[in-house]
């Protein structure tokens, strides 16, 4: 890191990415640092500044090399599993400043010896305490999935059998009947139930009574007349109900009826198509279904502006993919039981290649990966805003 770039963060204080401190803290403390980088979004500890006032405290040469022996020590024996950290002496106006970069981990959650999780709040931390939030973490490393969990209350019984022998029909091309296993225990062998209770997956895509147990997986869809959300609400619906099947349909009829429609040739008899292709939000609702956070309970958003159309998912992009992997077909499956049965229940063209389809078909698209939101945004501009 160049002097120039330091002082500059330096001059900006702490914040969720940057620590100061002046000199090596207790061992226990810096654990505790570390881990709540390495459960969040990664980050830097600046060691020689004060983190009161921003004033540079060199480190002498028996300090520095003290100090490296001892984050090595803490990241290797009280970080559970070890993390990995970077150090680099900087020299600046006379004072040498120790940077020690922490990368995100990849296999949270990182614990200190009693077991205790800590993740960024701010330019602070704090311990994790909530089951939810100790899931995510979880899925973040790829250790847990939240397709696969058991919804309690629910039961088969719930299941509309009929959607669901269709969706065999697709899938293995014969009926329940046919393959001449019980619907119960087909239905377990697929993921979508286990002793009696459904699956996440089972419960999003067959259960009649979805609405009643996980309202918020599910889409709302709002109508403004104007550029900005204060703007006058023209249509709106709250929640949508039923299985995801219905959820997608009812998401499609509310964009038609607020979507202009302009004539495919000059004339009298033309057919009308949407303005910005139909195929594209097929793509991206199906993508932001599949491919939403399900640990975070909140509702797929989608709000129609004058100027463009907004899809907003709860969850940031997995650690691992970036916007121009996205763009290029690249994905990570995070919700892999529920991506290979909805293949056969929603129009599914190829696996993670949906974006990058939307592009080519409509270019005027905009993705966000708002890490502190915990959301992932696209920005579909409108035809109608360039007049």
């Amino acid at each position: 890191m160049k002097k120039n770039e330091l002082l500059t963060i330096i001059h900006g204080g702490e914040s969720s990415k940057v620590q100061f401190k002046e000199r090596m803290p207790h061992p226990d403390s810096l654990a505790h640092e570390l881990i709540a980088f390495s459960n969040s979004h990664g980050g830097i500890i600046i060691f020689g500044v004060n983190d009161k006032t921003g004033a540079l405290n060199g480190l002498s040469f028996a300090d520095i090399q003290q100090l490296n022996q001892q984050l090595v020590n803490v990241a290797s024996q009280k970080v559970y599993p070890p993390v990995y950290i970077l150090t680099e002496t900087v020299p600046v106006q006379g004072n040498n400043i120790i940077v020690v970069s922490v990368e995100e981990g990849s296999d949270k959650p990182y614990k200190d010896s009693n077991g205790i999780i800590y993740v960024k709040n701010g330019s602070d931390k704090r311990k994790v305490t909530s089951n939810d939030e100790l899931a995510r973490l979880l899925r973040s490393s790829g250790s847990l999935f939240a397709d696969e969990l058991l919804v309690k209350k629910s039961s088969t019984e719930d299941i509309d059998w009929g959607q669901f022998n269709v969706f065999i029909m697709r899938k293995y091309r014969k009926s329940i009947d046919e393959l001449e296993v019980p619907k119960e225990q087909l239905a377990e062998n697929l993921g979508l139930s286990k002793d009696g209770l459904l699956t996440l997956t089972g419960l999003l895509l067959f259960s009649r009574k979805r609405h009643l147990q996980r309202p918020q997986f599910s889409i709302q869809c709002v109508s403004v007349d104007g550029p900005k959300i204060e703007n006058t609400f023209t249509d709106n619906e709250v929640i949508l109900e039923g299985t995801i099947s219905e959820v997608f349909q009812r998401t499609m009829d509310f964009i038609d009826r607020n979507m202009k429609k302009v004539p495919e040739t000059r004339g009298f008899n033309s057919q009308t198509k949407w303005e910005i292709p139909y195929e594209v939000f097929e793509e991206l609702i199906v993508n932001a279904m599949m491919h939403r956070d399900y640990f975070i309970s909140s509702t797929i958003k989608i709000f129609i502006f004058s100027d463009r159309v907004e899809i907003i998912s709860p969850g940031k992009l997995p650690n691992s993919l970036t916007i121009e992997n996205a763009k290029n077909g690249i994905s990570v499956i995070r919700n892999p039981i529920l991506l290979s049965a909805a293949q056969y229940i929603l129009p599914y063209k190829g696996l993670g290649t949906g974006i990058s389809r939307s592009y080519a078909l409509y270019p005027d698209i905009i993705l966000e990966n708002k890490i502190e939101e915990n959301q992932f945004k696209v920005t579909i501009k409108r035809k109608t805003s360039k007049k």
